[in-house]
């Protein structure tokens, strides 16, 4: 604590060192003799994370980083421009209207950065764009954070490859993960929820730190991640995406679009994969990677009516995604309810469907409002050895929205309503758990923007909930420029979840652990809502050095339960839950440094602390399979920045990760702690065209694997086989190729 506190001092020492001033201006169009403000328009300096969007009058506002540096404006429907600054001084630009997407357009797009910190709202929010998806072997959502320093992903168990992901030093059940704001990965999909999304289907990513806001609900703890799916009326007409890995994986991606009319249009989105390659590399007679295929369809339809201010979205999604894992050669029909060979069957169907309405009024574009409807079915049947885990889980949501001003357009305001209905049946071994879920919940933010150094977020939720009861949840974020180019944000809030204690840790299913639920008199398996808050502090300073963009962040976080589902794998063969007695705190500090040296460079490097421990029946311990400090280093390289001709790529990832606690097993001592171990990634890309490319890479370059990952897997039918106690990968180098064409 006092070492992160010192670090925390010594960046604001650092970065007080910079001052520069900001470069102001203001973004118009020619409509016939009229001139026009672009409102909501992307400005940003070239080969840097630094940018911003225009105001309702075109205004803006971002730091200078010097003379001859060139500054790129873009706006859906003109021609981007990208000019040099010779001086710090207001200035008007104009775009021209265009109607066909030209080169410079494609060009402009190339050059921007991948990952952009949010340096002008009030939260603090990382943008990923679908450029940066293309860095990895990211074959769906789960994968596509590995060069992402705020995203943490670890391996989930030693059976079914699954990744899960970690933030603020708390796994993904605590984080609101959403879909073009609507919740998605929730409930029934907790375990593989990330692996149903498909890498190339994704536009961006969002990524909030701390709760964020109240608009989407009361579940955010530690943050939200929010993904955009491409939009039909702006997305390529055609699209294949091929890959192969040396681990037997195969994957097809198609994507169609049709612009039928000038206000319609659709998408259709094919997916496929497959993995039918047994592999035991630790030849512990276990397979390493799950044999596995998957089917995933969507389609959208979009309707845009500029003219009139409408514009919806129409969306339908089938998956549906079967697992095989456990020993060399298990056949289901044969050796189910046998014990003769330990296997499991994780079969999965889903069903999403979706509408989004929004509409700004022509006369008054500051004022709108919106409104979302979802339905999902998600039904999953498993079996673990002797072990049974089905779920059916329904899901509807709905949400209206309003947005306009008080008085002028520094102050504004978001109001609404929602309403969310869960229907859970489970089948746990030979007991049944169902419950129905439901709530309506009404909420009020007020946002303030001077325009210039300081912003404010405030809002506040009304939610009646039949099993979390009647409650307030509000939430504050603040940004503030002391002097120039220095970003101080400062976050608090509340958020509170029913623990789905079964869904969310799939993995016990992986083990013969007896199961024990100590029961408080909640109304959730007998266990009370889970309720936490959290405080953030981070500070940002933009500055260049030796001719390059730079920055400096840092950010402190703490999260604080008043009641938590406590997740107890300390006692061996058993794992209990039960509500929180004590303390229980999340504790995240994290320094990173991104730089450009050259149009061509791009540096990224973060270290992380976490500090998070929960008091267990036996005593206030540190969060086993936890790395307390972590590194995180990320190198890319580009051979020119002219996308008509041909183009290298190239990246170099490291995650070093620390020790990290084991609970005693087995295999494991009391007290005994993992090895620290570093893993290195690395792609290369050759872009023949702008429409065509091939790529290759290869994961875990040093060959690191976690010795004896499955505990007692020479007896898997005994008290003591457990393959959830995973620190590390179970299989070492893995190398793919891939080719992406855009027709």
């Amino acid at each position: 604590m006092k070492k992160n506190i010192l670090l925390f001092l010594l960046t604001l020492l650092v970065i007080n060192l910079y001052s520069q001033d900001n470069l102001k201006g203001r973004l118009l169009a020619k409509n016939g003799n009229e001139t026009i403000p672009l409102i909501g328009a992307n400005i940003f300096w070239l080969n840097t994370n630094t940018g911003t969007i225009t105001d309702e009058e075109g205004k803006f506002s971002l730091p200078f980083l010097g003379p001859d540096k060139k500054i790129i404006f873009s706006y859906i429907g003109y021609k981007s421009d990208t000019i040099s600054v010779k001086e710090n001084q207001f200035f008007i630009k104009f775009l021209d209207e265009t109607n066909t997407e030209s080169l410079d357009e494609i060009t402009v797009t190339q050059r921007r950065k991948t990952i952009q910190k949010s340096y002008f709202d009030a939260q603090n929010i990382i943008n990923v764009n679908s450029a940066e998806l293309l860095k990895a072997a990211c074959c769906n959502l789960s994968e596509s954070f590995e060069t992402n320093p705020s995203i943490d992903v670890n391996f989930s168990d030693a059976l079914t490859g699954t990744k899960q992901i970690r933030m603020l030093g708390l796994k993904s059940p605590y984080l609101l993960i959403t879909e073009e704001n609507i919740p998605m990965v929730r409930g029934a999909s907790q375990a593989y929820g990330l692996s149903f999304t498909p890498g190339t289907w994704i536009e961006s990513i969002q990524i909030t730190k701390g709760t964020g806001s109240v608009v989407n609900g009361f579940e955010s703890i530690a943050g939200q991640i929010n993904t955009e799916i491409k939009k039909p009326f702006y997305d390529v007409p055609l699209f294949v995406n091929l890959y192969n890995s040396a681990n037997g994986r195969q994957e097809l991606n198609l994507q169609g679009n049709w612009k039928i009319n000038d206000k319609w249009s659709s998408g259709l989105f094919l997916h496929g994969n497959r993995r039918n390659q047994e592999i035991d590399g630790n030849e512990d007679n276990f397979l390493d990677v799950p044999l596995a295929k998957q089917i995933n369809i969507l389609n959208r339809w979009q309707y845009t009516d500029t003219e009139k201010g409408w514009v919806s979205f129409g969306t339908i999604r089938f998956m549906n995604d079967k697992k095989q894992v456990g020993a060399l050669g298990f056949n289901s029909d044969l050796d189910r309810k046998q014990n003769r060979l330990w296997g499991s069957e994780i079969n999965t169907q889903r069903l999403d469907a979706s509408i989004k309405i929004g509409y700004v009024f022509p006369e008054l574009s500051y004022q709108s409002f919106g409104f979302q409807s979802a339905y999902s079915n998600h039904k999953q049947e498993a079996f673990y050895g002797f072990r049974v885990y089905d779920i059916n889980h329904e899901s509807v949501y709905t949400n209206l929205l309003f947005n306009s001003i008080i008085g002028n357009t520094k102050n504004k305001f978001k109001a609404g309503i929602n309403f969310s209905y869960d229907r859970y049946q489970e089948t746990v071994d030979t007991f049944y758990f169902n419950r129905d879920d439901h709530s309506v919940g009404s909420f009020f933010e007020y946002s303030y923007d001077s325009l210039e150094n300081f912003t404010l977020l405030g809002g506040v939720r009304f939610d009646i909930h039949n099993r979390l009861g009647t409650f307030i949840t509000p939430r504050l974020n603040l940004r503030y420029l002391p002097q120039k180019n220095t970003i101080i944000r400062f976050s608090i809030g509340s958020g509170r979840k029913a623990a789905n204690i079964f869904a969310e840790n799939q993995t016990l299913f992986g083990t013969n652990r007896r199961i024990n639920i100590l029961d408080s008199g909640g109304l959730i398996y007998g266990l009370n809502p889970e309720r936490a808050w959290n405080y953030g502090l981070s500070i940002s300073q933009i500055f260049n050095l030796f001719g390059g963009g730079a920055n400096i962040t840092t950010d402190y976080y703490i999260t604080s339960f008043t009641d938590q589902v406590v997740v107890d794998w300390e006692s061996e063969g058993e794992i209990s839950f039960y509500n929180l007695k004590g303390l229980s705190r999340a504790n995240s500090f994290q320094i990173s440094f991104d730089y450009n040296p050259s149009e061509a460079i791009n540096l990224r490097l973060a270290y992380k602390n976490y500090d998070v421990k929960t008091t267990y029946n036996s005593g206030f311990l540190q969060k086993p399979l936890q790395a307390q400090n972590r590194f995180f280093a990320n190198l890319g390289w580009e051979s020119r920045r002219n996308i008509k001709e041909a183009q290298w790529r190239w990246d170099l990832t490291y995650h070093a990760l620390g020790r990290q606690r084991l609970v005693s097993t087995e295999r494991d001592l009391l007290d005994s702690y993992s090895r620290a171990y570093g893993l290195w990634n690395s792609q290369l890309t050759r872009a023949f065209t702008e429409a065509f490319e091939l790529y290759a890479g290869v994961e875990n370059l040093g060959d690191f694997k976690q010795l004896n990952p499955i505990i007692g897997a020479d007896d898997p039918f005994g008290i003591n086989f457990d393959s959830a106690q995973i620190f590390a990968p179970i299989f070492g180098r893995m190398f793919y190729i891939g080719l992406r064409w855009n027709f």
